[in-house]
C-alpha cells in the first residue's frame, strides 16, 4: 500500500470561536429577545460538533449493498432513490423528452442589480423552442445561489483525489450537520440530470473562465463519472478501503452518460472559445454527446461595448438569437435519434485503455 505523506490537521474550533461562528447567523437584533433559547441551541450544536455528528440520523443499509449492516444516512438513501426512479423513468419509452437547460449566470432581478441577466434570456428562447416541439424542459437557475435564502451548492471537496471508490454516488459528503454543512442542493441537481434526455448549459464568460456557481455544480458532478454507489463498500470514508477497492480495478461508472448536450456561451471582451472548449470537453467525458456543430454556441455580445447597453446589443443581434435556438433544435433533434435509436456513438463499443 502507497505510504501517504500527512499534514498537520487544521485545529478544531474552540468554545468561544464557536460561539462567535453561531451567533453570526442571528446578527439581526430581532433576535435579542430569544438570546436563551438560542444559548439553549448553541449547546446542542457544539455537542453535535465535537462528537462529529454528520449524519445524526442513520439506518441499516440493507438488502442490495455489500454491507447491509452498515449504519447508512438517512438523507443519502432517499437521495439514492430518487435518482434511481428517474433513471428508471430515463429509460423508459413511454416517458416524454426532457431537456435540462442550466442558467450559469448569477444574476437575476433579484440580485444587487435589479436587472435579469442576458442568460436568463437565452435560456428562455430555448425553452420555448423546445417547449414548441413537445419537449418537457427543466430549467435549473443558478443565480438562486446568490438570490435565495439559504440555497447552497458546498464545494467539493476532493474525495476522489484519495481514491475514486471513496467519491460515492450521489455525494456523502453532504450534508454535515456537525459543521453545519446543510441546505445543500445538489441532491436536487443530481435528480435533474439523470431525468434529463438532453442537456444545455448557458454561461457568461468570467475571467475567461465558468462563472462561480456552473463551477460549483461542475465540480460536484464529479461523482456523477466514476463514483461509487454502494458506499457501504467503504464503511463511510475509509481511505483504505476505498484505496483497496481501487487497486482491484475500478470500472469508473458513468451515471449520467447517454444525453445530449448543447453549450451555449457568451461574453464580451475575451474567453468564450476557451469557455465553450472546456464545457464541451468536460461533457464529452461524462458521456454525453454532442448534438452537433451548431448545438456548441460561443459568441461575443456588445464587443468592447458598454455593459449598460448591453441588453440593446442582444436585442439587435438577430441573428444570434436565432442561434440560441438552432441549439435547442439541435439538442431536440439529437435526443429524439438518440431515444429511437438512430443516432449512433461511433466509438461506444471502445474500451478505454486508461479508464479515469
Amino acid at each position: 500500500m502507497i505510504k501517504v505523506r500527512k499534514g498537520q490537521a487544521p485545529g478544531q474550533l474552540q468554545r468561544a470561536a464557536f460561539h462567535e461562528r453561531f451567533m453570526q447567523s442571528f446578527f439581526d437584533p430581532a433576535f435579542a429577545p430569544e438570546s436563551e433559547a438560542l444559548g439553549r441551541l448553541e449547546d446542542i450544536a457544539w455537542k453535535a460538533y465535537k462528537e462529529g455528528r454528520k449524519a445524526p440520523l442513520t439506518r441499516r443499509a440493507g438488502k442490495g449493498f455489500a454491507d447491509p449492516e452498515y449504519p447508512i444516512s438517512v438523507d443519502w438513501l432517499q437521495a439514492r432513490s430518487r435518482l434511481r426512479k428517474a433513471q428508471a423513468a430515463w429509460g423508459r419509452a413511454s416517458t416524454r423528452s426532457r431537456v435540462l437547460l442550466v442558467n450559469g449566470s448569477p444574476r437575476n432581478d433579484g440580485t444587487c442589480p435589479g436587472e435579469i441577466s442576458k442568460t436568463h434570456r437565452m435560456v428562455q428562447w430555448a425553452r420555448t423552442q423546445l417547449e414548441g416541439a413537445g419537449i418537457e424542459c427543466d430549467v435549473l437557475d443558478l443565480s438562486l445561489l446568490t438570490s435565495e435564502y439559504g440555497r447552497r451548492i458546498h464545494p467539493c471537496k476532493g474525495c476522489v483525489s484519495t481514491a475514486m471508490p471513496l467519491c460515492h454516488w450521489p455525494c456523502t459528503c453532504y450534508p454535515n450537520h456537525s459543521l453545519n454543512q446543510v441546505g445543500d442542493w445538489m441532491n436536487e441537481i443530481y435528480e435533474l440530470w439523470v431525468a434529463a434526455h438532453g442537456v444545455i448549459l448557458f454561461t457568461p464568460t468570467h475571467w475567461y473562465q465558468a462563472t462561480s456557481p456552473l463551477k460549483l455544480m461542475i465540480d460536484r458532478l464529479v461523482c456523477a463519472d466514476g463514483g461509487n454507489p454502494d458506499p457501504t463498500t467503504t464503511h463511510g470514508k475509509h481511505a483504505g478501503e476505498a484505496k483497496a477497492l481501487e487497486m482491484k480495478g475500478w470500472d469508473y461508472p458513468k451515471h449520467v452518460a447517454g444525453r445530449a448536450y448543447g453549450v451555449v456561451v457568451h461574453g464580451d471582451v475575451a474567453g468564450v472559445e476557451d469557455l465553450r472548449r472546456n464545457l464541451c470537453d468536460w461533457l464529452d467525458w461524462m458521456g454525453l454527446i454532442d448534438a452537433g456543430a451548431q448545438a456548441r454556441l460561443d459568441r461575443y455580445l456588445g464587443y468592447y461595448e458598454p455593459y449598460a447597453t448591453s441588453h440593446d446589443a442582444l436585442d439587435a443581434d438577430k441573428a444570434l438569437q436565432e442561434e440560441v435556438r438552432n441549439v435547442a433544435r439541435a439538442v431536440a433533434d439529437a435526443v429524439a435519434q438518440l431515444r429511437a435509436g438512430r443516432l449512433k456513438v461511433p466509438d461506444r463499443a471502445l474500451k478505454r485503455p486508461r479508464p479515469k
